[in-house]
């Protein structure tokens, strides 16, 4: 059954970070047009490049499994603030989704940062439990 966990948590990090990638790389190539977005959500442009490192750099660490749980730890909260920034229209039904979307995320991250990489993962072969 361990074995079975070990690929379990594999396939989940494979597939929790994909989002976060392709959102992160989206940003890379329209950053005007994001940052201007963001402006125009009341969130300062200048954190465009941290969202940037979270998303795209943190996807590419969760799907390694590197600096797993404290990345985890901050996708999490990165994810349910916004929810609250960007998808709090509860009056618009795509963006209740998306509200209870980001918390499903934020959930599964928690696990995550919780329980650890699992035993593929660079984490593990570092011998490192951040």
């Amino acid at each position: 059954m361990k074995k079975f966990e070990d690929v379990a948590v594999l396939i989940a990090r494979i597939l929790m970070p994909i989002l976060f990638i392709v959102a992160g790389w989206g940003k890379i190539t329209a950053y005007s047009g994001t940052q201007q977005y963001m402006e125009a959500m009341g969130v300062p442009g200048f954190l465009l490049p941290l969202t940037i490192l979270l998303e795209f750099g943190g996807g590419l660490a969760i799907l390694f499994g590197f600096l797993t749980r404290t990345t985890a730890l901050i996708t999490a909260l990165f994810t349910l603030m916004t929810a609250f920034l960007f998808h709090s229209n509860f009056a618009d039904g795509v963006n209740s989704l998306m509200f209870m979307k980001n918390f499903t995320i934020a959930g599964g991250y928690l696990l995550l940062a919780t329980f650890g990489p699992g035993a593929i993962s660079l984490d593990r072969a570092l011998n490192k439990n951040w």
